[in-house]
């Protein structure tokens, strides 16, 4: 039989279990809630288990932090999340005891971006934001992920506020920092500045004008670090048709012709990979690597 490969996107609200052939099809997929860790591991243990015969290898992208150092003692745990029950859960040893394939982990982003470099032809330095419940950003350089001691975490840096913030003293919805970029932009600061659920928030509504300020910042900071060919935003607040146009209207403003970029256009964009399967793309060619033992 062919070989098969498993990917698991291990998000703070769902899991999403995929496995794809060789050609990186989808062979099967589903999704279910982050609950527990012990029921949703189970539930995605019960999922491969189905495939066990010929499955070659599994890449999870999971939300963090997470230790992705493999010689240390809490190699594949996710580590100080504020979810709920998840911090210091063995996420990669929990499903590893149940299969005697190798297993490969990274960040839920770094797979999203990986599967975006995939994708795009010509394309080998990339930054990929998911601006959701959280904001995590995967950067590749030359095909290979940018990271040292662990993951980057470029939801966690530190903007400048916006003036309506600064006057009603609003520093954002992160437990851990104020003023960073995920308490500022993410999803749940639609509804802490407004009351309402960022899906039920107007199109025309001037918050998000608030949000593109701040995600423009965040393609202002990887423009001046990194220098990608392209920087991609994914997630459901970057899933309003109208964010995009607000967001490079932003960096342009922000950017004020500092330096020379492609077409704004063209350099701040949306996923390619149809129905949010970027990551799944990234971690089914991940899973093979791992397998081939020619993992980046």
């Amino acid at each position: 039989m062919p070989k098969l490969y498993g990917s698991l996107e291990a998000g703070g609200t769902k899991f999403v279990c995929a496995v794809g052939n060789g050609d990186f099809q989808v062979v099967e997929k589903t999704q279910f809630p982050t609950t527990t860790p012990s029921e949703t591991i189970e539930r995605t243990v019960e999922f491969f288990k189905r495939y066990e015969e010929d499955l070659a290898g599994i890449a999870i992208g999971s939300f963090g932090p997470i230790d992705i150092d493999q010689q240390s003692p809490t190699y594949g745990y996710i580590t100080t999340t504020p979810k709920e029950n998840w911090a210091n859960i063995d996420l990669v040893g929990l499903i590893a005891k149940a299969f005697k394939i190798p297993i490969y982990v990274t960040t839920d982003v770094n797979s999203a971006a990986y599967g975006e470099v995939l994708a795009r032809e010509g394309i080998d330095r990339l930054i990929y934001y998911t601006i959701g419940t959280g904001i995590g950003a995967g950067a590749i350089q030359s095909g290979q992920f940018i990271g040292g001691l662990g993951h980057t975490e470029a939801g966690h840096v530190y903007v400048s506020r916006y003036s309506r913030d600064i006057a009603n003293g609003f520093q954002g919805t992160c437990p851990f920092h104020n003023g960073c970029l995920e308490g500022l932009a993410a999803g749940p600061s639609l509804e802490a500045r407004t009351g309402v659920r960022g899906e039920l928030v107007a199109p025309d509504a001037d918050v998000w004008d608030i949000q593109a300020y701040y995600i423009a910042q965040a393609a202002i900071q990887a423009t001046l670090l990194y220098r990608p060919q392209l920087i991609v935003f994914g997630g459901g607040v970057m899933a309003q048709e109208h964010m995009l146009g607000r967001v490079c209207d932003q960096f342009a403003m922000l950017l004020n012709g500092y330096l020379t970029v492609p077409d704004i256009a063209d350099y701040i964009v949306t996923p390619v990979v149809a129905e949010n399967g970027s990551a799944t793309l990234g971690n089914f060619a991940l899973a093979k690597a791992m397998a081939d033992q020619t993992v980046v």
